[in-house]
């Protein structure tokens, strides 16, 4: 080869490594993709859960047949998540909720504000369905209308009324009216009292009050069940990521989706997914942490104004606004159903292998949905207009205090 022949030169494509950047302030304004993904999280969650009680409750559990066909087999996989879909809701829940109180915590009468937001946002939902689930245990025959029944082992007694308003069931009461759908409101409930204290401890300012909530909250971990504390990390995990900005590729993001996916799977078939035990809370903090560092990554630019993304968007929102509602209604429905049911038609399960149950599964569904719909928009839908008449009654200066109704369109 000559001397002077050039010599050929090669580029290697640049690596960019994965880096995190902390930040001072959670704002899904800046993201939108990031919260495109909370709401289609929200309500799927939702939606799984709904569809799963369903599957259980009017079709023979999957154990119990012999020789079930494939397409059943398929069908309860499908539908058996509702175990993860609470955890997700306890992220995004940590995530929005505890991300936005860090937000404001040296806000002037930032922990009124925290207070009436939980309480209005759990109140205005649960209280009509408290309702809803006595009217439904008196049409089914299984509440008995006469005196009030003050036993807190009575499942539509006063006291069980009161104690699922305060997040009491499962451990001082029983679930109201039976819904076992709301035994992740007791956690819920709880971690919107933790959290606070717990941010107080950490970011507040006065000894004497850093050291009274410091109390306060161990007061409470050794009080409550075990493993609503257990799960408060998974909760305060969802907080953590709120702060978070992963900044990486997509082949990356691609690999931390097939792995949530794969390992929400794997634990579907082979973990503990009946109730919240030590062995469940390792699995599901291993299902989070690559779900959180996907939803950290979602904060490249995108066009909001794009008319797939508006698509999407509007998809997502449509179900997530009422997948609180859902979660909580959807239940007592079904209770209703199957006693329909057995009172119409005879028959309060459907047969997995007979094809046409299948289309009245789905018809169930839809209703169900169709349901927690109509009931969002007389209750759920108001939360803000019941929460801002709260805030105007209770922290305006006394001469300053509205007239208006709650009602009011003001």
């Amino acid at each position: 080869m000559p001397a002077n022949t050039a010599e050929r030169s090669f580029t290697m494509p640049s690596l960019s490594l994965p880096t995190i950047r902390c930040r001072t302030q959670s704002n899904l304004h800046d993201h939108p993709l990031q919260s495109l993904a909370l709401s289609l999280l929200r309500g799927v969650a939702a939606l799984e859960v709904a569809a799963g009680h369903l599957r259980s409750e009017i079709y023979p559990g999957l154990r119990s047949l012999q020789d079930p066909t494939l397409a059943y087999q398929v069908f309860a996989f499908v539908t058996g998540f509702a175990h993860q879909a609470v955890v997700v809701f306890f992220l995004i829940s940590g995530w929005l909720v505890g991300g936005s109180l860090l937000n404001r915590l040296h806000q002037p009468r930032a922990l009124a504000n925290y207070a009436i937001d939980r309480v209005t946002r759990l109140w205005t939902v649960l209280l009509p369905t408290l309702v809803l689930i006595l009217l439904v245990g008196l049409v089914i025959g299984v509440a008995q209308p006469g005196a009030v029944d003050l036993s807190p082992s009575n499942h539509y007694s006063a006291a069980s009324f009161v104690g699922n308003l305060l997040g009491l069931q499962t451990f001082l009461v029983p679930n109201f009216g039976g819904n076992y759908a709301l035994w992740s409101l007791t956690y819920e409930t709880w971690y919107y009292v933790q959290f606070p204290l717990l941010a107080l401890v950490l970011f507040g300012h006065g000894r004497f009050k850093r050291l009274a909530c410091a109390a306060a909250f161990v007061l409470l971990v050794i009080v409550l069940p075990k493993m609503i504390s257990m799960y408060f990390m998974l909760w305060l995990l969802g907080a953590a990521f709120s702060r978070i900005e992963l900044h990486c590729g997509n082949g990356l993001r691609l690999v931390l989706g097939l792995l949530t996916m794969g390992l929400f799977s794997y634990y579907r078939l082979t973990g503990s997914n009946n109730e919240l035990v030590p062995e469940s809370f390792v699995q599901d903090m291993v299902c989070s942490v690559p779900l959180l560092l996907l939803l950290s990554s979602l904060h490249q630019p995108v066009d909001p104004f794009a008319p797939r993304f508006l698509r999407i968007n509007r998809i997502a929102t449509f179900f997530s606004e009422f997948s609180f509602t859902l979660y909580v209604t959807h239940l007592p429905l079904i209770f209703l159903a199957i006693h329909i049911g057995g009172k119409t038609f005879g028959r309060e399960q459907l047969d997995p292998f007979v094809t046409p149950d299948y289309l009245w599964y789905g018809a169930l569904l839809l209703c169900l949905v169709g349901f927690a719909y109509v009931f969002y928009l007389a209750f759920e839908r108001n939360t803000f207009r019941i929460r801002r008449a709260m805030k105007d009654w209770l922290l305006a200066p006394r001469s300053n205090r509205p007239t208006v109704s709650v009602l009011s369109p003001d």
